[in-house]
């Protein structure tokens, strides 16, 4: 049976935020949290995990067309002239 689970510390990894990160987006429902039956723990779904990744991409441009920064709005001076 595969798994279909994850911890907090796996998803923290995946998504490349931090543990907290992860327990306020459950607070906010950002990311629905289910409850370990034994001790309590939060636990993600993988599906659920997996559609906040493909938002997160999409609202950041990966999944297409990657975005490039804007130039800046202020004159670049040489380190030199400082």
């Amino acid at each position: 049976m595969p798994k279909q689970f994850l911890n907090v510390k796996q998803v923290a990894k995946i998504l490349g935020v931090t543990s907290l990160t992860i327990r306020n987006w459950d607070k906010k429902g950002k990311l629905q949290a289910y409850r370990n039956p034994i001790n309590n723990y939060r636990v993600y779904k993988i599906d659920d995990v997996e559609k906040l990744l493909e938002g997160i991409e999409n609202s950041k441009g990966i999944a297409g067309e990657i975005k490039t920064a804007p130039e800046p709005k202020f004159k670049k001076i040489p380190v030199e002239e400082l």
